[in-house]
This record gives C-alpha cells, sequence and structure tokens, in this order.
C-alpha cells in the first residue's frame, strides 16, 4: 500500500528512483583486460543468487588479479571477449570465461546501474559497442599481389604519406622491395583494394596493422616491414583493428592481443563434436604426443567407422583442445581422461586438424577455444 502526500511525494524510494534515474545517471560499462599465468586464477568467483539478477562478480580476492584490476564485488558481468552474455545461461557463461584461457576481456556494470538499467527495461546490449575485437586475416597474393597498400608516419610529425608498395603488394615478381624511406618506424595503416585477396580474407578498409606473422610490427621501420612481406612467400596473416577498435583499446590503456582476435575469417577452423556413447562407447584412442611446436599434447586416433566420434565429424590426428567448453591446456593425459569421463553418456569435444594445429603454430598464435553460441 503507497500512500501519497502533496508535500511528501510516494513513500516509495524504489519508485521515486526509478522515477528520477532517466539514465543519464547510470554509469558507464567497465573494460578489464585480465591476463594471468597458467598457474594463477583470475581473482574472482561469478555467483548465480536468488533474488539478484545478472551474473555477479563475488569474492574479489585481495591483492589478485581482478582487484588490481579494478573489478568490485557485486558487479555485473554483461561481456565476454566482445561476446553479450547477459542473456545466457550462467553455467554457460562460466564455461566462455574457461574457455578463454589465460587471458579474457570482461565487460562490467555497477551494481546499482544494472538494477536501475533492468526496472528501466534498457537493453544493457545497447551500452556497449557492437565490435571490440581485432581481426586475424590470413591473404595468400593472387597475381595482383596482397592487394593492400600500407601508409605510415612520416618523421616525428602526425602527419601520415602514402606508400604505394606497388612493386612488392600488386606486382611480386618485381626484383627487390620498392624504395623507402629508413628510419621511420611507428603504426602502419591499411588501404585495401576491393575486391582483392586482402579484402577477400577480410581486412577492414583503414584497418591498423598491429601484427604480422605472429610478430609485432610497432617497432618496425618501413624497410623492415617490406623486407618481412618480401619474405612470407606469397602468403602473410595480419592482426589487424579497425579505427573505431583501435580507438577504443588506446582511450582505455588496453593492449590490443591477438588471444582476442576474431577468427572467424581464417580458413582454418576448429571444431565442436557432441557425441552420445553408444553400447561400444565412443570410438576413438586419445593418445599424447608431442606437437610439432615441441609441447605435448593430446591426439584422436583409431576413429571406429560407424560409432558416434566418426558420426560425429572426428578424423584421425584431430587434436584435442576442450571438453564440454574447457581448454585442456595444462592438464595430463589422465586428468584429460576424466574430463571425457566426467559424464557418463555424453561428451562434447573441440578439436582442430593437423593443417589447422600446424597453421597456428607457424604464426605463434594459440588456437582459439571460443566456442560461438
Amino acid at each position: 500500500k503507497f500512500e501519497f502526500n502533496p508535500k511528501d511525494g510516494i513513500d516509495n524510494p524504489a519508485l521515486s528512483l526509478t522515477e528520477d534515474m532517466d539514465g543519464e545517471s547510470l554509469g558507464e560499462p567497465r573494460f578489464y583486460l585480465l591476463s594471468k599465468g597458467s598457474s594463477e586464477t583470475f581473482g574472482f568467483c561469478l555467483n548465480e543468487e536468488l533474488g539478484c539478477q545478472g551474473h555477479v562478480i563475488r569474492q574479489v580476492e585481495l591483492g589478485g588479479l581482478a582487484q588490481r584490476r579494478g573489478l568490485q564485488d557485486g558487479d555485473r558481468l554483461l561481456q565476454v571477449n566482445g561476446h553479450f552474455v547477459d542473456h545466457m545461461d550462467h553455467q554457460r557463461v562460466v564455461q566462455k570465461i574457461k574457455a578463454s584461457g589465460n587471458q579474457v576481456l570482461l565487460a562490467v556494470l555497477d551494481g546499482n546501474s544494472y538494477e536501475a538499467a533492468k526496472t528501466l527495461g534498457r537493453d544493457l546490449s545497447q551500452m556497449l559497442p557492437a565490435d571490440i575485437r581485432p581481426r586475424l586475416c590470413h591473404i595468400t597474393q593472387d597475381k595482383s599481389g596482397f592487394g593492400f597498400s600500407v601508409s605510415s608516419p612520416e618523421g616525428k610529425g602526425c602527419s601520415r604519406m602514402l606508400v604505394s608498395w606497388a612493386s612488392l603488394v600488386q606486382y611480386p615478381t618485381h626484383p627487390g622491395p620498392p624504395l623507402l624511406p629508413t628510419g621511420v618506424k611507428g603504426t602502419f595503416q591499411l588501404s585495401v583494394q576491393p575486391d582483392g585477396p586482402a579484402a577477400r580474407a577480410g581486412v577492414p578498409p583503414g584497418s591498423w596493422l598491429l601484427e604480422l606473422n605472429g610478430a609485432s610490427v610497432r617497432s618496425y621501420s618501413q624497410a623492415q616491414l617490406a623486407r618481412k612481406l618480401k619474405q612470407s612467400g606469397g602468403k602473410v596473416t595480419l592482426l589487424v583493428a579497425s579505427s573505431a577498435v583501435e580507438e577504443f583499446y588506446r582511450l582505455r590503456g588496453l593492449r590490443v592481443t591477438a588471444a582476442l582476435a576474431d577468427t572467424s575469417w581464417l580458413p582454418f577452423k576448429v571444431r565442436e563434436l557432441h557425441m552420445v556413447k553408444g553400447p561400444a562407447g565412443y570410438g576413438f584412442l586419445l593418445k599424447e604426443d608431442d606437437c610439432s611446436s615441441g609441447a605435448t599434447g593430446q591426439f584422436l586416433w583409431e576413429v571406429d567407422a560407424g560409432l558416434p566420434a566418426e558420426q560425429a565429424g572426428m578424423k584421425e590426428g584431430d587434436r584435442l583442445l576442450a571438453v564440454n567448453g574447457e581448454s585442456i591446456e595444462g592438464l595430463d593425459h589422465h586428468e584429460t581422461v576424466l574430463r571425457i569421463r566426467a559424464h557418463d553418456d555424453q561428451v562434447t569435444l573441440l578439436v582442430i586438424d593437423p593443417a589447422g594445429d600446424a597453421f597456428y603454430q607457424s604464426v605463434g598464435f594459440g588456437i582459439p577455444v571460443w566456442v560461438h553460441p
């Protein structure tokens, strides 16, 4: 029962707060890039609480990574690695964080602003930028070259000059690299030829070049970049960020990393295999072996014809990356087997074939274990 007094107003603080909240007083989402060692934790728990909406940040460890970055008890998690998660099942969100490995980008909103926004019926996804991920693109040159040109800083000023690169990028049969000014170091911006190899590989026009074949180009001179492209053998993998993405990270003091990249444009894909155990089991053998990088991996062999593993799309030599949405990085063979057997009758595996495995290792980039919803 609410009583109205012309002098004092409605005696319901919650209603009064809601009436006063026009949106401008709502807090802004905050972004945190958490990078941990393989033996560390991110330093917080994600809870689902009775009578409390959203995915709630709790138990922020004193002196831990999350607290040092600024995460606070009661914050609500909105985004994981650029994906909106407020509407998702809680356990699925937990799996997505675990599948991120040792680095994750979180977007959160303070608890009071979250509750007020929900009360006002706000679409929380509209409070977040649409795309905050850099992009990994693999380009194979054709007879016209790679299909992009580069602009770079001129001297110490802020102006930029266009470096044609025609002799290298568009006409790869030229006997040598183009004549470029030496000693100029800085960030490189790309102009993309419409319908050329770079455009087909997903390079956005006007994007910034961050890495070439797994190596940062931030300290490269133009001559160094030209030499690296000349040595690429007709195939290059670029980490690029649009101007909006570059500005997003720069304004927040965050470092753009390949671990957060959108890999959907790459020709090599991870595969999700969901299997329900039959009377004869799943029908495959898990074997521990050395990867070409020297690390130890878990590989799938002896895939039996007609059994659940083959029916799900498993191939001989696939490398196992994750079990039920959780990365197996750092687990030994016995621990991985226990993960697979954790559920008696079914399991979901994330795998990659040998060609894709070799590609990721060649560019020094960890294979993404993020499974899109």
